[in-house]
């Protein structure tokens, strides 16, 4: 029993996104494009609270699965509760009060974070992944 290319599944994958340039070791440390914390990487907690659920959450969001990518932060408000915790354009949210955010629908991860108006997230900086988010067609 043979395959050829018409039984192959054919799937919509997202574009091509290539690597920054690369750097030579000997330009690396004085380089303003070039960090080697990888602790920037690593997820963090954020709690934020709010004094009710209606209260603004101070940040927007884009991507979801329908989107074939995360759930990334894509604005936070100046002077906003979440700009004082630290959360960042372009922060994957990796959950939500216990929930699983890397594979859900925009509108479900909107409706858990409206839910409460205490939110604890688990998020990191990814930009990889958020440049993903942007619409290309």
């Amino acid at each position: 029993m043979g395959s050829n290319a018409k039984d192959l599944i054919s799937a919509r994958l997202p574009p091509y996104e290539y690597p920054p340039p690369w750097i030579p070791p000997h330009e690396r440390e004085h380089h303003p494009d070039y960090n080697a914390d990888l602790e920037q990487f690593l997820p963090r907690n954020i709690s934020l609270q709010r004094n009710e659920a209606s209260e603004q959450l101070g940040f927007n969001i884009r991507g979801g699965k329908e989107h074939h990518c995360g759930i990334y932060v894509s604005k936070v408000m100046p002077g906003s509760e979440a700009e004082r915790l630290g959360l960042h354009e372009g922060d994957q949210i990796l959950s939500v009060n216990g929930v699983g955010f890397e594979s859900i629908e925009h509108a479900e991860a909107v409706k858990i974070l409206k839910k409460d108006s205490k939110i604890w997230m688990i998020v990191r900086n990814f930009p990889y992944g958020y440049h993903q988010t942007y619409d290309k067609s």
